[in-house]
């Protein structure tokens, strides 16, 4: 069988930089720099504020180059979480030119400890030097698999204990944190140098139901209380020679945490709540004077959002969701019917659920929402959704006043806004950036950047099938 042969990184830059993106095939994902730019400073300038540190998840983007603007936060250690394998592999160039330059950096494989990855990631970790790798577990069982990382990495596995705050997708309650005997069999791993444990870490994507920077900070300090509560319960069989972190977050907490750096020394709009959770960031204690803790925000959407993400209202004084959203879809319109021949005006456009995903959103019942970008405004009480979506084809209409002609022609090009960037962007080998800095339209492609796509790119089957 002949290689299949994808066109590399540079080539792509050579065919494609400069165009406009209504030239672009279709559909396509396209990046606004310019907006990843300023979200990322944003991200810096709030882990300098709060004093706290910081941990990039990548899994959204999946590319060296917004890796590259996330590690610029603030955090002198630039730390990161990853949710597959190919991810890690991935960012491995960057984490190797980190550590040859003798800065400290780690990177989670942020799911409780898959046994058969094992190899590979110590494999990773000994490539990229020791401390760059860490693991989370949530069961004794998975204890044993750290002496298999040890003796394949030549170094002790980092390792985070998993937290369950209440999203009930992984990790134990405070309460039940030594299943099993848990603890001890970490702290036996640990004399026998297998194991060396970081902290804890919860994720609770609860804040994702958020309506207000109040609830998102209520769902960050919850997190917050609960691993303390698993600290304080189970700290005798904890170790008492470093800080352990407690790691939380998701992007509707984090978002509010601006509101935070930006309203201190100032009667901001939060009020005594947020005072009380900018001074548990600073210093989160413990019940016991004896430990030492230090928090740890962690978020990966924030770079991008996408239209869930902002149905948060998660952050004060953000601006229109065209404006706060980097990527968009790009689609070309197939088909128009405004002419009586469906109940409602709609429009065919060759973006459907692979290209969107189908992911709901709280604010409104569409699929992706288009963009202004080249159409005619919408009124002020409507906007034009992605209002049905089958394997490669979208619906639009109107979100309101159904009736309304669609502003739309057979061949044009539209952009739509996602509800869920991470799933929307898993269809795509690359995506087309643009800066909006650079260009106020948007439309010139200034930049290529391809993601990692699949499980792993170092399976020796996977490398060799098509040779």
């Amino acid at each position: 069988m002949e290689s299949l042969s994808l066109p590399s990184e540079e080539q792509l830059r050579q065919r494609w930089v400069g165009t406009d993106v209504a030239n672009i095939p279709k559909p396509a994902a396209v990046l606004d720099r310019a907006v990843i730019r300023r979200h990322c400073a944003q991200m810096k300038h709030t882990v300098q504020t709060l004093g706290v540190g910081f941990r990039a998840h990548v899994k959204t983007h999946k590319t060296l180059q917004i890796a590259e603007m996330q590690m610029d936060n603030g955090d002198p250690e630039p730390k990161f979480i990853a949710s597959t394998l190919l991810e890690i592999e991935t960012l491995s160039p960057l984490l190797k030119s980190l550590t040859s330059a003798k800065v400290p950096v780690n990177i989670l494989y942020g799911i409780p400890l898959v046994p058969s990855h094992v190899g590979r990631l110590a494999t990773l970790a000994a490539d990229i030097g020791e401390g760059s790798i860490s693991v989370m577990i949530d069961h004794p069982d998975q204890v044993p698999y750290l002496k298999e990382f040890h003796q394949t990495a030549g170094f002790a596995a980092r390792v985070f204990l998993k937290i369950d705050t209440g999203y009930h997708r992984a990790g134990l309650p405070p309460v039940s944190l030594n299943k099993n005997g848990l603890l001890e069999k970490l702290a036996h791993a640990e004399a026998e140098g297998w194991a060396h444990l970081l902290g804890l870490y919860s994720h609770s994507s609860l804040s994702y139901s958020a309506q207000s920077t109040a609830e998102a900070m209520d769902h960050l300090l919850a997190e917050i209380h609960g691993c303390k509560e698993a600290l304080n319960r189970w700290l005798s069989l904890l170790p008492r020679d470093r800080d352990l972190i407690i790691s939380v977050g998701a992007t509707p907490q984090i978002s509010s945490s601006h509101s935070l750096a930006r309203d201190i020394g100032s009667d901001g709009p939060m009020g005594k709540e947020a005072e009380k959770l900018r001074a548990l960031l600073r210093n989160p204690g413990s019940d016991n004077k004896d430990a030492r803790v230090k928090i740890e925000l962690h978020a990966g959407n924030y770079p991008i959002l996408d239209m869930q993400q902002v149905s948060t209202n998660a952050r004060d004084g953000t601006g229109r969701f065209e404006d706060e959203i980097a990527m968009t879809v790009v689609a070309e319109v197939c088909s128009v019917y405004n002419d009586g021949e469906r109940e409602n005006a709609e429009a065919l456009i060759d973006a459907g659920t692979l290209a969107l995903g189908r992911e709901p959103c709280a604010n409104y019942p569409g699929w992706g929402v288009l963009s202004s970008w080249r159409v005619e405004a919408a009124s002020t009480s409507s906007r034009m959704m992605v209002d049905r979506i089958s394997q490669e084809h979208g619906v639009v209409a109107w979100e309101a006043d159904r009736k309304r002609k669609v502003p739309l022609s057979v061949g044009q090009v539209v952009k739509v806004f996602p509800n869920h960037a991470c799933v929307a962007a898993a269809f795509f080998g690359w995506y087309f950036v643009v800066d909006s800095d650079q260009d106020q339209d948007g439309s010139r492609v200034v930049d290529i950047w391809v993601r990692g796509r699949g499980s792993s790119v170092s399976d020796p089957f996977l490398m060799t099938r098509f040779q």
